[in-house]
């Protein structure tokens, strides 16, 4: 309970301030905290995952944006009414698209009655691996987890690339003036 605590009163500190540095520093506690949530459900794989990619790679990649922005965020000129309806709206369509799964912990799943079973008769056969976890993860979602890692490489490369810009940029400004 103390750490669902933490973790809505530090969305809510997110929400709230101004700075968009402390943001990007909340934004990376923020999936420290989901990180240590995720162990104590003992999906410490996803654990590993959120921190790794939520604290470290984000919060690295959002840093590296901040160079190229300003410090604090500007006041809205608009009103928040058509944002608010969209989240809503957004809201709604994911409730809805959740009312026909299956109870959480069903036996009768689908993912309980047909995958589950498949993976748990072939893995020791086809990969030789004993942790299951790891057997689908690391073999069978191979090319998932390798689009993944592509992703956040070309997340990275690209705030590089803008960085190096901004570089460029200010040394032929100092150099103008």
């Amino acid at each position: 309970m103390v750490l669902f605590t933490m973790l809505v009163m530090t969305a809510l500190a997110v929400v709230r301030t101004q700075s968009l540095f402390a943001t990007a520093m909340l934004s990376g506690v923020f999936s420290l905290l989901s990180a240590l949530l995720l162990v104590t459900l003992d999906a410490v794989d996803v654990a590993f995952t959120e921190a790794a990619v939520g604290a470290g790679i984000s919060t690295v990649l959002m840093l590296g944006t901040l160079a190229l922005t300003s410090r604090f965020e500007r006041p809205s000129t608009h009103s928040p009414a058509i944002p608010l309806f969209v989240v809503f709206v957004t809201g709604a369509t994911l409730v809805y698209g959740t009312l026909d799964m299956p109870s959480l912990g069903d036996p009768n799943a689908p993912a309980h009655t047909h995958v589950a079973p498949d993976y748990i008769q072939r893995s020791p056969h086809e990969i030789g691996v004993p942790n299951m976890v790891t057997a689908v993860l690391a073999s069978y979602r191979g090319y998932d987890t390798l689009g993944e890692t592509a992703v956040v490489f070309t997340a990275a490369v690209g705030v590089l690339l803008l960085l190096s810009g901004l570089r460029r940029r200010r040394r032929k400004e100092r150099e103008d003036t």
